[in-house]
């Protein structure tokens, strides 16, 4: 028995073939593909994150984003080969069990949970959030314990509170600005008893054996749905997430097209000190801080047994999705930092406050919009990026194949397991404060980036002559870069999120050795002296 037992190529590629009713189904083109990964990428994080990055590169975040998309780039022409050559649905831990072997690849599938499923509950709360936004337009109001977790209410009541304490006490402030900002968290920090029972006014929250509670019933409904629209089928999801991508695509090109009437050049500064006013590492600073607006695009390469030419189609799905959103972040950026000079733009809402600012108050109701459609589409692919990892640990024996493997005779999709991951993110969404779990997601996903970059140049040397559809070009030059710039990404978040991170492999390892490894079928393979193909 051997933790390291590597998967046969020769087998990856009988699985590959599998067909029939147990097995997923076939219906995705490259269209499709694609707009899997512009819907994964392509959240609120082009609305908001421009805002805080702005503060760090100034109208340099434009190459802020070109910097962030390089890292992104290098890692997607990594999984864009494995992708063309081992089309299976497990996505980075599949390639880690061909490669570097069977306890790196329950490593990597266990860390995926970080980037897919607790990225979902991330993304419900978000689009919680954006949700009561597009209710406010209509004047319409939750009561706070019913539309975010407990503490997650309380800070909110808090932060309202403290708003009107700051406007109170300097009506020259305006509000989203960092002066503004600044006097608010001056105010929450020192936690005066009038703050504190105004909050707890505010919030009201019922009382449950004792306990104050909150739940976060958006965020909840929304997994539900989401949860719903999956099971019923792969070729339904795909329809519904090419609508919703439509949608916020449209609603940032309305952003792009409008804002550029409202660009003043001069805004962008006149040389290289005005352009960028901190230099190259303020520059770099802004990437760090909008780099996870890029994560999502390696979610389409677990989609590997539901496309109909997977050879050919994952590249273009992977690095096209990429690409479009990097033009289209670039564009809303050079937008931004054209239409308000950097030092004022809005943190919170950066996009939606430029467009108030003038006036146009339907444009920033748009954008409120196009934000929910896009979290809605980023945590549909979330969700299905989970279910397909999985389902193909349960088919190498790691996981139970009877609750993750087993796949509904009519809508061919792995039905317990995505009522289950569902079911899950909309607990863990609507009743737990997410911000840390949100910064576990960025680590996971990044140690999933550098492990399959590894992988790559690994697999060239132990299989050279095996066909490649597509080739990463420059290896390993390529995986290099893209193992030092998300490493480095890695490092810039500081040592509790890798102290979160070896906790949760901790515990992922003792599954292994109580569960996973005692029915692993390549493990039962060996012992019988042969190989199995795992169908």
């Amino acid at each position: 028995m051997s933790v390291f037992a590597r998967k046969s190529l020769a087998n990856l590629m009988l699985e590959s073939q599998e067909s029939g009713e147990h097995s997923l189904k076939r219906t995705l083109g490259p269209v499709q593909l694609t707009a899997l990964g512009v819907g994964a990428v392509i959240g609120a994080g082009i609305f908001v994150l421009s805002g805080l990055g702005a503060h760090y590169a100034g109208p340099g975040l434009m190459l802020s984003f070109v910097l962030s998309g390089f890292g992104c780039a290098f890692a997607a022409l990594c999984y864009a080969e494995f992708a063309a050559m081992i089309p299976l649905a497990g996505s980075a831990y599949t390639y880690a069990y061909a490669t570097l072997g069977e306890l790196f690849a329950w490593i990597i599938g266990w860390d995926l949970t970080l980037e897919y499923a607790m990225g979902a509950s991330t993304v419900s709360s978000g689009w919680s959030n954006h949700f009561i936004e597009l209710l406010d337009i209509f004047n319409l109001k939750l009561p706070l314990w019913l539309a975010y977790d407990h503490w997650t209410g309380l800070r909110t009541a808090e932060n309202l509170v403290a708003r009107q304490m700051a406007t109170a006490a300097d009506p020259s402030l305006a509000p989203g600005t960092s002066d503004f900002l600044n006097k608010v968290g001056d105010i929450v920090s020192a936690q005066s008893p009038e703050l504190l029972q105004r909050a707890h006014d505010l919030l009201s929250p019922p009382v449950l054996f004792g306990n104050e509670i909150g739940f976060n019933l958006p965020a909840f409904l929304i997994a539900l749905v989401i949860t719903a629209v999956l099971t019923i089928g792969i070729r339904e999801s795909a329809r519904f997430n090419a609508v919703i991508v439509t949608i916020k695509v449209a609603v940032v090109l309305f952003v792009i097209g409008l804002g550029l009437k409202y660009i003043s050049t001069s805004n962008w500064g006149t040389d290289w000190t005005s352009f960028a006013p901190f230099g190259f590492s303020g520059i770099g600073a802004g990437a760090a801080y909008i780099f996870f607006a890029y994560i999502g695009f390696d979610a389409v390469s677990t989609t590997a047994q539901e496309a109909r030419n997977p050879q050919r189609d994952l590249p273009i799905g992977i690095i096209v999705s990429l690409v479009v959103c990097t033009i289209l972040y670039i564009s809303v950026s050079a937008v931004l930092t054209g239409m308000v000079p950097w030092r004022e733009v809005n943190i919170e809402a950066p996009i939606a406050r430029a467009f108030l600012d003038r006036g146009l108050t339907s444009a920033s109701h748009v954008i409120t919009f196009g934000a929910l459609a896009g979290l809605t589409s980023v945590m549909l692919v979330m969700l299905l990026g989970q279910t397909r990892v999985l389902y193909s640990m349960s088919k190498d024996g790691l996981l139970p194949q009877r609750v993750f493997g087993e796949i509904h005779p009519r809508f061919r999709t792995p039905w317990k397991n995505t009522i289950l991951v569902g079911l899950i993110a909309a607990i863990v969404g609507s009743i737990t404060p997410i911000d840390d779990i949100g910064k576990m997601v960025n680590i996971g996903t990044l140690l999933a980036f550098v492990m399959v970059s590894v992988a790559v140049v690994i697999l060239r040397h132990v299989s050279p002559d095996q066909a490649r559809p597509f080739r990463t070009p420059w290896v390993p030059l390529i995986p290099a870069l893209s193992v030092l710039f998300n490493g480095y990404m890695m490092y810039k978040l500081g040592w509790i999120n890798w102290l979160r991170l070896i906790v949760w492999l901790v515990i992922g390892l003792v599954a292994y050795f109580a569960y996973g490894i005692k029915h692993s079928r390549v493990q039962q393979a060996l012992k019988a002296g042969g190989e199995v193909t795992l169908r």
